[in-house]
C-alpha cells in the first residue's frame, strides 16, 4: 500500500511541477534552448537588465508550434521562437498575435511579417563550409559550379534535401543562384544530376563533425557552423558565399495569442531587437536582423558585408509550397 501511495505522490508531483515552473517564471519562451544561438547568454542578460526569469526550453520549432496549438484554449507560453517557415505556419494557424517590437521598422521588409505576427531576430546564410586542410592542396572553391570540377570528386557533401531542412535550403540557394525561380527548379535538379558524377556524400543528419574531422572537406551549410569551426576547432576552416549567390534563412519570434504574461513578453521582444540583444547573437556567429554597429573585433569574425551582399532574402512561404514538388523530382531524377 505504501508503494502505491508513493507512486501516486510522484505522479502528482510530476503533473504539478511544470505548472509550478510556469507560474514561477516571468515569461515562457518555447524553443529557447541554452545550447543554441547562445540563448543561455541572452536569458542571463534579460534577467540582469529586465529582472525577468525565463526558463530554458529545449523544444525545436515544430514541437514549439505543436505545444502552442495544444494550449490554444488556455495559453501557457508567451513567446515562440522558430525557423521562419514555422513562424509562417504559426501565423496561418492563428497561434500568434501582431506585435511590432521597438526598432521593428529597421528590420528589412523580407525578414518580418507585415502585420507583426513574426519578426526575424537573427539569420544564417547558406554557403560552403570548407576544411582547407582536407582539400589535399586544391584551391578553396569560390562558386557553386566549381564543385562540379573533377578536382573535387568525393569531397563535396550536402544534407539530403528530401529529409533535412538545411538540405532543402541548399537546393533553393543553388536554384536561385543558377537562374531558377520558385516555379522552376530545373537549375537545381540539373546541378544535383551533374554533381552525382563527382560522387557527393549525402548524409541525412547534421555533419559538422565530419567536416571538422576532414572526412567531408566541403559541406553545404550555414555560416554560423563554419565560423564556429574556424574559431573553436583545431584546423583551417573557411566559409564561402558562392560567387553566383545564395540565400538567407531567418529565425523569428512571435507573441503567442492570448499570452498570459503579454506585457512582459512584449518587453522581452523589444530587448531581443535592441542593440545589446542583437549583439549577443554574434556570440554564436548568427547575423543580427537589424543593421547595428558591432565592435571591430566582432565584425572581423564574419565575411565582409560586400560578400553578404550576394545573400538574398526570399519568400520562404512560397518556397515551402514548392518543396514537395522539388523533393518528388529530386527522388525521381537525382537519387
Amino acid at each position: 500500500m505504501k508503494t502505491v501511495r508513493f507512486v501516486l505522490a510522484l505522479l502528482a508531483l510530476s503533473l504539478i511541477a511544470p505548472w509550478q515552473s510556469a507560474k514561477a517564471a516571468d515569461v515562457i519562451c518555447y524553443n529557447c534552448p541554452p545550447e543554441w544561438a547562445d540563448w543561455a547568454s541572452m536569458l542571463k542578460a534579460i534577467k540582469a537588465d529586465l529582472n525577468y526569469d525565463i526558463p530554458h526550453d529545449n523544444k525545436n520549432s515544430g514541437q514549439a508550434l505543436a505545444q502552442i496549438l495544444a494550449e490554444k484554449n488556455n495559453p501557457v507560453g508567451d513567446i515562440g521562437y522558430f525557423g521562419v517557415t514555422f513562424g509562417m505556419k504559426a501565423k496561418a494557424q492563428d497561434a500568434l498575435e501582431p506585435y511590432k517590437p521597438a526598432k521593428w521598422d529597421q528590420v528589412p521588409a523580407g525578414l518580418k511579417d507585415a502585420d507583426g505576427n513574426w519578426t526575424t531576430i537573427h539569420s544564417g546564410t547558406l554557403g560552403l563550409f570548407v576544411n582547407k586542410d582536407a582539400l589535399g592542396g586544391k584551391p578553396v572553391p569560390a562558386c557553386w559550379k566549381d564543385l562540379l570540377k573533377p578536382d573535387y570528386k568525393g569531397m563535396v557533401g550536402y544534407l539530403d534535401p528530401s529529409s533535412a531542412a538545411v538540405g532543402y535550403v541548399g537546393a533553393v540557394a543553388i536554384n536561385l543562384a543558377l537562374g531558377g525561380s520558385e516555379a522552376n527548379f530545373d537549375p537545381a535538379i540539373n546541378f544535383f544530376k551533374d554533381l552525382r558524377k563527382n560522387d557527393p556524400i549525402v548524409p541525412k543528419q547534421t555533419s559538422y563533425a565530419r567536416v571538422v574531422s576532414g572526412e567531408m572537406p566541403i559541406l553545404f551549410d550555414y555560416d554560423f557552423n563554419a565560423y564556429r569551426a574556424k574559431y573553436s576547432e583545431k584546423g583551417n576552416f573557411e566559409f564561402v558565399i558562392p560567387c553566383e549567390g545564395t540565400v538567407v534563412f531567418p529565425y523569428v519570434v512571435g507573441l503567442v495569442k492570448g499570452a498570459p504574461h503579454k506585457d512582459k513578453a512584449k518587453k522581452v521582444l523589444d530587448y531581443l531587437l535592441s542593440d545589446k540583444g542583437q549583439a549577443i547573437w554574434t556570440n554564436a556567429y548568427l547575423r543580427p536582423a537589424r543593421p547595428i554597429d558591432l565592435p571591430e573585433a566582432v565584425k572581423k569574425k564574419f565575411l565582409p558585408d560586400s560578400e553578404y551582399a550576394r545573400a538574398k532574402n526570399v519568400d520562404w512561404g512560397q518556397m515551402e509550397n514548392m518543396q514537395k514538388g522539388f523533393v518528388d523530382r529530386y527522388l525521381a531524377e537525382v537519387r
